[in-house]
């Protein structure tokens, strides 16, 4: 059983990106039109769209938009193939951890590598693609969601880090997804929901949508969830993904890893959601995921006003890595992973 909500955060019409600014919520709810391919890039790099799930689909649709470009400078298809080429392995730096953004890119590159169209139907199958991977990203988490609806206890009070929703997404969710599912068969499920600093996505987003689909959630800042805990209102945490190894260590946003490791202490059940394409087996454990390092104006400015003193020392990590001995289930569109991890993984490649 799933919950529909009622948020899109990007998709594709008559040739542009249609794009929920994620930078201004929940000031303002304002979609912006992305018409270039830089201007993808850059809409990745500055956080405009963020999840990996929801990178993944503006990285497929940015290589549509360099594809429409490209169209006026070059006439021979193999020139315009290297380039297009080039232009998707750039996309795909635009940000570093989240590998769903790498697999959609090497999804294009597929296409544009094996298509023997023309131009104009090279960028017609680079469409459809985008567009496919949107809508399968939509069913994948509905699935997500409907497996991990499976073990949430009745009236549980569901924790979780950062903002793995609608938002992140193609408009579903992978944690927020379970917390979806599990509510429309249990309506006495509620959220608490940590602020996640240092650019507060529990607090500005998390909130935001759950309140707009008329969940109950609860805000608490990141240094309250083993207080919650251990007066026992705390019933599992669920977590989204950046990058999952072959061994199941799990990059999320920074801050997982402490909540992880209360949870452990607490005997409470710390569950990641993430649909396969998170998955990256080229790599065997956490301590090959690189870690996104980011502004430090991020830690030094809320809301553009300087918090601390000026020439303080800053390092302003993105994301972090749980172990996965920590983790009691990864939940996929294929069912729930349960340790051995390795093994677990490895049968579903």
């Amino acid at each position: 059983m799933t919950f529909e909500s009622k948020i899109r955060p990007i998709y594709w019409e008559n040739g542009v990106s249609k794009m929920l600014d994620q930078t201004i919520i929940p000031y303002e709810y304002k979609y912006v039109d992305i018409t270039s391919g830089e201007e993808m890039f850059n809409a990745i790099r500055n956080m405009i769209v963020r999840g990996a799930p929801a990178i993944g689909i503006a990285g497929a649709e940015g290589i549509v938009l360099y594809a429409q470009e490209g169209k006026n400078k070059y006439s021979n298809i193999e020139d315009y193939k290297q380039w297009l080429i080039e232009k998707t392995d750039y996309m795909a730096t635009s940000r570093p951890t989240a590998v769903n953004l790498m697999w959609a890119c090497e999804e294009q590159k597929k296409i544009i590598k094996n298509s023997t169209s023309n131009i104009d139907g090279l960028i017609k199958e680079l469409t459809e693609k985008a567009i496919e991977i949107e809508k399968d990203d939509i069913e994948r988490c509905k699935k997500i969601g409907d497996y991990g609806a499976e073990v949430v206890p009745k009236g549980a009070t569901i924790l979780t880090h950062c903002n793995a929703g609608a938002l992140a997404t193609g408009g579903y969710g992978t944690a927020l997804g379970v917390v979806r599912s599990a509510y429309a068969k249990d309506n006495t499920i509620q959220v608490f929901a940590d602020e996640t600093r240092p650019r507060q996505q529990g607090a500005r987003l998390t909130t935001f949508e759950l309140a707009m689909d008329g969940i109950p959630v609860t805000l608490i800042t990141d240094g309250m969830c083993s207080y919650f805990m251990k007066k026992g209102m705390i019933d599992m945490v669920v977590v989204g993904a950046d990058r999952i190894a072959a061994n199941g260590d799990t990059a999320n946003k920074i801050g997982t890893y402490t909540v992880a490791i209360a949870a452990k202490y607490h005997n409470i059940p710390f569950y990641v959601a993430a649909p396969l394409s998170t998955i990256d087996i080229s790599i065997a454990s956490g301590n090959e995921i690189p870690i996104e390092e980011r502004s430090h104006d991020e830690v030094t400015h809320i809301n553009g006003k300087r918090i601390c003193a000026e020439g303080i020392n800053i390092i302003n990590p993105g994301f972090d890595v749980t172990p996965n001995e920590l983790i009691a289930g990864i939940i996929t569109e294929k069912g729930i992973l349960r340790p051995d991890y390795k093994k677990s993984i490895k049968g579903l490649f």
